[in-house]
């Protein structure tokens, strides 16, 4: 037997409200044996009152609250092991309703596959792309499209076709290398644990099958060692430990190691496996670390090697919003990022992204089960790294600082000041980057003034600016400040860096005029726009 077939499985079932996801999983509970003789019992007896006139009600075996029970939806993640000859699995059943998004989110985060469930009458579905975008955002890589409730169409494969083109689309936007689609029929079990003499047409495997056999053996790509501090084990004078759980890579005795973000370096001198010595340790393990120096570590700091790990204070992320409360700009929220927990405000919003099509779209705010990128700067240096770098050290929670709700989960795109969303005037080598174009809207939701950065643009030496809009009123000749002396605007156009002109304006990056080293009034260039509900 292979080591891949052998190996644990995480996977979670998501897609659209009543689409079969609990359904799904109970079949496959029910089908493999991994029922008491009392559980069987009581399906038995709860599918007698159940919404299929008697026949057995799968989906009872996931869904256990009395509110999903009498709504015949799955509210809460509802997580089961089971094993089959070839493999054993957890899987996490979520919910298909937009108000549940959140709850679908915290299974996908811990999930290696995903199996999203496409109902075959009604096809795929705003809510059946989200989930794809989300789980495609905390790092999924495989993915299974069921097209369930196939024998509610006949069967028909030119049904089937037709919900493969959209997939097909889907997989393309999202970039998707590790996907099948299967088509199944979850309460009469067509191709959940075996082949289906009901549809001669369809080659693949089963959906059990291809579970099975799934190889996820090369998901794992971080490079280097880290581990991420959780506590500091001080039981006596004698003894200092560091401890955790290993996310990368092996760590032996004798080795060097560095802690971030101060940068200090200490070789090994003992690991614990809980109360057991041990020469060496791997990713995955919980350990105690004992150096052979006295250095400054506590908990949220990392201990690595030749991992690459950065310490930044700004850096780029994707969100998905989970608040009832909108995303404030400017406002501070704790960051919750590996073992450390700080202050930070989310500044520049970039971009929402558009579910349907996965276009981008301007944006100064963000509302519940919204996607959107945006910067965020931190109190002190983080240590953190770009999710598909490194996941633990890239991946992220925001926490409203009032309410402790968790506001917002998401991971890091890029680390630094440095972005591609940038509005950017260029000659040759020289860059600046600038803010003038920006918008400001006053939003009476939340009585503030929110910012939606311009769309990112380079303009060359020579190019026309756009510096009479809605927005912004500025005039045709003045000189912007700069690190390598002045940008010069003339008769509307970026004329690239030279001297200082004094008949005209001096302005900052921001588009602040300058004078006397003090910047002046906001309102001398720009308009504050008015958000209209109407």
């Amino acid at each position: 037997m292979s080591q891949t077939a052998s190996s644990l499985l995480k996977f979670i079932t998501c897609g659209s409200v009543d689409d079969g996801k609990s359904t799904l999983i109970g079949h496959i509970l029910y089908d493999s044996k991994m029922l008491y003789a009392d559980q069987e019992q009581a399906l038995m007896l709860d599918s007698q009152v159940g919404s299929r006139n008697g026949a057995i009600d799968y989906s009872l075996l996931l869904d256990g609250l009395m509110a999903e029970r009498e709504q015949g939806i799955t509210i809460d993640v509802a997580y089961r092991y089971f094993n089959t000859d070839r493999r054993s699995f957890i899987v996490a059943d979520t919910p298909g309703h937009e108000e549940y998004t959140r709850n679908m989110a915290v299974g996908a985060a811990f999930a290696d596959l995903a199996i999203i469930l496409i109902d075959a009458k009604q096809g795929v579905l705003v809510q059946t792309r989200r989930h794809a975008r989300i789980c495609a955002l905390m790092g999924i890589k495989h993915f299974i499209f069921a097209v369930n409730k196939i024998d509610l169409v006949g069967y028909d494969k030119q049904r089937y076709l037709s919900i493969s083109e959209d997939i097909q689309q889907l997989r393309n936007e999202l970039r998707l290398e590790n996907a099948v689609i299967i088509p199944v029929s979850a309460t009469e079990g067509d191709n959940v644990t075996k082949r289906s003499a009901n549809m001669e047409w369809y080659e693949g495997p089963a959906l059990l099958e291809h579970l099975e056999t799934v190889d996820i053996s090369n998901d794992a790509t971080e490079s280097g060692f880290y581990m991420p501090v959780q506590r500091v084990s001080r039981p006596d004078h004698t003894f200092r430990g560091f401890q955790g759980q290993i996310e990368a890579g092996k760590i032996e005795v004798g080795e060097s190691l560095t802690i971030l973000p101060s940068g200090e370096t200490a070789i090994v001198k003992s690991i614990y496996v809980g109360d057991k010595h041990v020469g060496s340790a791997i990713a995955g393990q919980p350990v105690t670390i004992q150096l052979d120096r006295e250095v400054d570590v506590s908990r949220g700091c990392v201990l690595t090697k030749d991992a690459g790990l950065q310490t930044s204070t700004t850096f780029t992320t994707t969100l998905l919003w989970m608040d009832e409360q909108q995303l404030v700009p400017s406002k501070e929220y704790w960051i919750k990022l590996g073992t450390k927990m700080l202050p930070a405000v989310v500044t520049d919003l970039h971009h929402k992204v558009d579910v349907n099509n996965g276009s981008l779209l301007p944006t100064s705010t963000a509302v519940k089960n919204e996607l959107v990128s945006c910067d965020i700067v931190v109190s002190e240096p983080l240590v953190v790294d770009e999710f598909l770098k490194h996941k633990t050290m890239g991946a992220l929670i925001l926490i409203d600082r009032v309410t402790h709700a968790t506001a917002a989960c998401g991971v890091v795109v890029s680390v630094g000041s440095e972005n591609q969303d940038d509005v950017v005037l260029q000659d040759g080598d020289n860059k600046l980057q600038v803010n003038l174009f920006d918008t400001f809207w006053f939003e009476p939701d939340v009585n503030m003034v929110l910012r939606q950065k311009h769309p990112a643009a380079v303009f060359n030496k020579g190019d026309a600016l756009p510096l009479q809009s809605e927005q912004c009123a500025y005039p045709a000749d003045f000189d912007l400040q700069s690190d390598v002396g002045f940008a010069n605007i003339r008769g509307g156009v970026f004329a690239g860096f030279g001297p200082r002109n004094t008949d005209f304006a001096l302005l900052d990056p921001n588009g602040l005029e300058v004078s006397n080293g003090t910047a002046g009034s906001f309102g001398q260039y720009r308009n504050i726009l008015v958000r209209n509900k109407g």
